[in-house]
């Protein structure tokens, strides 16, 4: 069969922050590209078109897809921008209805049904490495698909699901991702020693610990699986020798868990010579000085670990069980050895108050030993306990809105929390970072990683915020604002109060509601148990204890 995978643009759909967010890092599709390699093992023919990191516009996606004349389309999507892929799957069936048009991800894992909408043929839930290839198999041969565990679909009107597919157990067994299929000179990654040609890799799957702000119980992800350390050094070989990346960036969810196994990586990496660096995610108590002195010789040159508040309080109720004398320390170890460290905040979580926000600002502000730190608006995406509170308005959270497309971290809150309105939540973000960013000791990472511009901007940030609050003192409103991009830099942006988004107007011959008025970038852009413990857990032989 002839498999398309797409991969739509979505920066194009958020202006000027969406311009700097990919100036700041294009990332591969990592996911389509695995199930690339499923497919072409069962000798499918596959391409992926990535419109994010080629610049192709919606509308252009759509004509190009549906000239290529594939036998099925996939996508993968996530809840913030699934809207997208459905305006990009809406477009592609008004012109050719008779392509299958499939699609998976964490959004599909979690609101199943739900997220079958019309524009949709197939849905697939959780782990589909192996019910993507018996599916094509099935479709491909003319044959009833009911028999293949994890998709939904339907049949004379009525949703069949054929229930949840088989865990991937074994990760060597998969083949590596077809990055072949990808144009790898696109991807790159701004660090303090520029903006390096990269890719993702993943060494193990599952984070052992249930913060409530992730989908850990809906997408199963306690579960823990793990690579052999000789197959990822394999494949990073393999990237070297093929395309010539030679940086990685480790998107294990919690990098340095065992750190026998990132050590034994380590070790390979530096008897195959591979000159390579590489950077990763973890949690700040596992952070230590011999662990990271030896990952530095082979590559190492960031590390990132979630701050989120200093507030012991919230702390509790989010589950979040690493003492906060471990930030200051990891900060220390990581600045002794060169390594850039990255602490991310989150602000509006349960209990948030405008104190609390201030108390994490003075805690980064005084601690020299913090260079970076991210600072975001918590959301309660669909499947995190947070999401329940929200919904039902327990500690203080209630949610404005079911618009998916306005769950962004970054200049949008869709919860009200306490006192503080999502406009609230906006300032203080916008307030973060000026206040961080503003420490002289912080400048020359900043200017490091985003330049002449990037300083400029935040000067203007500065200049801005204070322009705003002049505004409100005199009781004007303003009808723009900057706001974060999470990562020292800004962007202008106009947009209204939160409100649920318009629904579409009229409808199409293949009966999927949309309309023809307006380019698809704009349509896309409206519709928008027992805790671990907090320490190492079991080992890479016994991943779940």
């Amino acid at each position: 069969m002839k498999v398309l995978l797409l991969y739509p643009s979505w920066t194009g759909a958020y202006g000027l922050f969406g311009h700097f967010a990919r100036r700041n890092s294009t990332w591969p599709p990592l996911n389509l590209a695995l199930l690339a390699a499923i497919a072409e093992q069962h000798g499918h023919d596959v391409s992926i078109m990535d419109g994010e990191a080629e610049q192709i516009t919606l509308d252009a996606m759509v004509q190009r897809a549906v000239a290529m004349k594939p036998d099925v389309i996939g996508f993968t999507a996530t809840s913030p921008f699934f809207h997208i892929s459905k305006a990009v799957a809406e477009g592609i069936k008004r012109i050719a209805p008779q392509i299958p048009i499939v699609v998976g991800g964490p959004h599909i894992t979690i609101m199943k049904e739900e997220a079958l909408l019309p524009a949709f043929d197939y849905a697939f839930v959780g782990e589909a490495e192996e019910s993507w290839p018996q599916f094509l198999n099935q479709l491909g041969q003319g044959r009833d698909v009911s028999n293949v565990a994890g998709i939904i679909f339907r049949r004379n009107g009525e949703l069949v699901s054929t229930g949840q597919p088989a865990d991937i157990t074994d990760l060597d067994a998969l083949p590596a991702p077809a990055r072949h299929r990808l144009d790898m000179s696109r991807y790159k990654l701004g660090t303090l020693r520029g903006r390096l040609p990269f890719t993702s890799i993943q060494t193990m799957r599952g984070c052992p610990w249930k913060c409530i702000f992730c989908a850990s119980e809906a997408l199963k992800t306690t579960e823990m699986r793990v690579r052999s350390p000789r197959s990822v050094v394999n494949e990073m070989k393999q990237v070297v020798e093929q395309f010539g990346t030679r940086h990685f960036y480790i998107v294990d969810d919690v990098m340095t868990l065992w750190k026998e196994h990132i050590l034994e990586i380590a070790e390979l990496i530096t008897q195959e010579k591979l000159e390579i660096t590489f950077e990763g995610s973890t949690r700040a108590n596992l952070v230590e000085d011999e662990v990271i002195a030896r990952l530095v010789k082979s590559g190492l040159i960031r590390l990132s670990f979630g701050l989120e508040t200093v507030d012991p309080e919230i702390r509790r109720t989010m589950k979040k069980q690493v003492p906060l004398e471990h930030y200051v320390k990891a900060n220390g170890i990581c600045n002794k050895y060169g390594v850039e460290a990255l602490n991310s905040v989150m602000i509006g979580l349960p209990g948030e108050t405008r104190d609390t926000v201030m108390a994490t600002l003075t805690f980064l502000r005084n601690a020299r030993e913090v260079k970076q730190a991210n600072f975001a608006i918590a959301v309660p995406y669909p499947g995190t306990e947070f999401h329940e509170l929200a919904v039902k308005g327990d500690k203080g959270v209630k949610l404005m809105t079911k618009d998916f497309s306005e769950y962004r971290r970054y200049g949008s809150a869709v919860t009200t929390v306490g006192d503080l309105s999502p406009r609230d939540l906006i300032d203080l973000q916008n307030e973060g970072f000026v206040s961080i960013y503003s420490a002289p000791w912080r400048w020359i990472p900043m200017l490091q990683k985003h330049g002449v511009i990037g300083g400029t901007l935040m000067l203007i940030r500065v200049a801005r915020l204070l322009s705003q609050k002049l505004f409100k003192r005199s009781g004007k409103q303003v009808g723009e604002q900057l706001v974060s991009l999470g990562d020292g830099g800004f962007s202008i942006v106009e947009g209204p109060e939160l409100t649920t988004a318009p629904g579409f107007s009229g409808s199409t011959g293949s009966g999927v509601q949309g309309t023809t008025a307006m380019p698809l970038l704009q349509i896309a852009s409206r519709s928008r148990s027992t805790p671990a413990p907090a320490g190492h857990y079991g080992t890479p032989g016994r991943p779940n204890g």
